[in-house]
């Protein structure tokens, strides 16, 4: 049966505003041999399925650095400190990046976002009955266009690659399963 892993040492190596590199000391419990481990200590993510009292998907379309695209996503972000839960930072992201609001939440589900280097966890929030409401209020290194996009539409979305981030898929998922709305929606 694995076991856990004895820590016997941790140290920041790095500081990148939007994470920490750590180099944690462990020794494996099946040889008793001690390794170096790096982990990127992050704040919770949050992403928001928000849908339209007309069955409409509020997506987002922004650039991102690392793979150098526009992708078409969720809205979401990091969860702050003060907001003290995913439904709040849910409703806040919604809101900022879109303009739309709803409710009430709905948290679908959390789960770690890469545990084999992450430390933090992502979270699937649901919010029901959008309607714009808002100025967007982007921060100064966003750059986001909003998409309505039927439900209908979802798979194909999926399937030639539009929507492709694989946490988005999740959050999708945890959609599905939570309404009880047709899972074919999402396979195709």
């Amino acid at each position: 049966m694995i076991q856990p892993w004895k820590s016997v040492g941790s140290k920041e190596l790095g500081n990148y505003r939007i994470f920490n590199v750590l180099g944690k000391r462990r020794i494996s419990p099946r040889t008793g041999k001690e390794h170096e481990f790096y982990i990127l200590d992050t704040m919770d993510w949050v992403n928001v399925v928000a849908l339209t009292r007309d069955r409409e998907l509020v997506l987002v379309e922004q650039y991102r650095h690392g793979t150098e695209e526009v992708e078409l996503e969720l809205p979401g972000g990091i969860m702050d400190p003060e907001d003290g839960s995913p439904l709040i930072t849910g409703a806040r992201e919604l809101q900022e990046e879109t303009g739309y609001t709803g409710g009430p939440a709905v948290l679908l589900s959390s789960a770690p976002a890469n545990p084999a280097i992450m430390n933090n966890t992502f979270h699937c929030v649901y919010v029901p009955d959008c309607a714009l409401s808002h100025d967007l209020e982007l921060d100064h290194a966003e750059d986001i266009s909003t998409r309505l996009v039927p439900i209908e539409q979802l798979s194909e979305l999926i399937r030639n690659g539009q929507l492709r981030h694989p946490l988005m898929i999740t959050a999708a998922l945890h959609f599905f399963r939570h309404t009880g709305e047709d899972p074919r929606l999402l396979l195709g």
